[in-house]
């Protein structure tokens, strides 16, 4: 049996002072999942800090340099939406070497989990939305030039746009960008992605199921990836402070499998980052997290039968 291999650092919790984003949710999520037997202590790797090399492949070096001497402009600051500081800026690095660390293991095993990540709305000259770095970026450019990949596909189905990584990959056609977010919603403008998805308010599981079923396929179609990086967001649920879809707990669930076994089933591995995530009751949150886990440990243990459609790009 293959264990599902997941990345998770301590400090992804950083003291923000009271504000929506529940940052404990990365070491809640870690020790429930250890606590049911989901996953165990060998099954978790720590990540290193991204190296300022594989940040300036997607950040301007101007920004970047800002964020490691700390010093962000007032406007920068208003834009994040989070009180900068050296911890804030440790665990944008972890994640963004957290992401590309998932990446090369879903290479290996199939499939991996990130207990972190998932900061799209990042762009390569600014933060936003709380989102300092965007690890998502990062991980698909860092992939590919370390040869182990030729095409990545960004699968972003947090209930918000991912504008940042829109923004980024606008003019790489090697990495196709798919968000299915909830149209009337931050952030505002929404850049163009590969193929968007505006869903209107309220949308229940069954209508998202069958529209992403379709959006799915013709993600394979066209943007033909070996590799997948998922933004598993927790806030498309109906319960969510910061979002206006109405997807149950189950719901979710279905959608994580949805994505696992639609691209198993032609041979491309996933890796699983856990997005955004504001559920009134940070317990619904860490469920939900949880369950995408779950969904992707299933996986690993029974993976579908392929039908061949990826060849990944001989490691360099």
């Amino acid at each position: 049996m293959t264990a599902l291999p997941a990345v998770w650092a301590p400090e992804y919790e950083v003291d923000i002072g009271p504000h929506v984003f529940p940052t404990s949710k990365y070491r809640l999520v870690r020790e429930r999942l250890l606590a049911e037997g989901t996953l165990g202590d060998s099954q978790l790797r720590r990540p290193s800090e991204a190296t300022r090399e594989a940040l300036l492949r997607v950040h301007e070096s101007g920004y970047l340099d800002r964020v490691l001497e700390g010093r962000l402009t007032g406007r920068e600051e208003r834009l994040l939406e989070l009180p900068f500081s050296s911890a804030l800026r440790t665990a944008s690095l972890l994640c963004c070497g957290g992401t590309l660390l998932a990446g090369r293991l879903a290479l290996d095993h199939g499939a991996a989990v990130h207990l972190g990540g998932g900061f799209h709305h990042a762009f390569s000259d600014h933060g936003e939305g709380f989102c300092l770095l965007n690890d998502v970026a990062v991980a698909a450019a860092g992939l590919r030039a370390e040869g182990r990949t030729r095409r990545i596909a960004v699968v972003d189905l947090d209930v918000h746009h991912g504008n940042g990584t829109a923004a980024i990959f606008h003019d790489e056609p090697a990495v196709y960008t798919f968000s299915m977010h909830q149209e009337r919603n931050y952030p505002f403008p929404k850049p163009a992605s590969d193929l968007d998805v505006g869903l209107e308010d309220g949308v229940d599981d069954q209508r998202y199921l069958e529209i992403l079923g379709r959006s799915l396929d013709q993600v394979l179609e066209e943007g033909r990836p070996e590799v997948v990086l998922y933004l598993a967001g927790a806030d498309p649920c109906r319960e969510d402070q910061l979002g206006g879809l109405a997807l149950s707990l189950e719901g979710l669930a279905a959608r994580d499998r949805r994505v696992l076994e639609r691209f198993g089933a032609a041979g491309v591995p996933v890796a699983v980052v856990l997005a955004g995530g504001y559920a009134r009751h940070l317990s619904d949150t860490v469920e939900i997290h949880c369950n995408t886990v779950r969904e992707a440990a299933r996986f690993v243990d029974d993976p579908p039968s392929t039908g061949g459609a990826a060849t990944c790009a001989s490691t360099t």
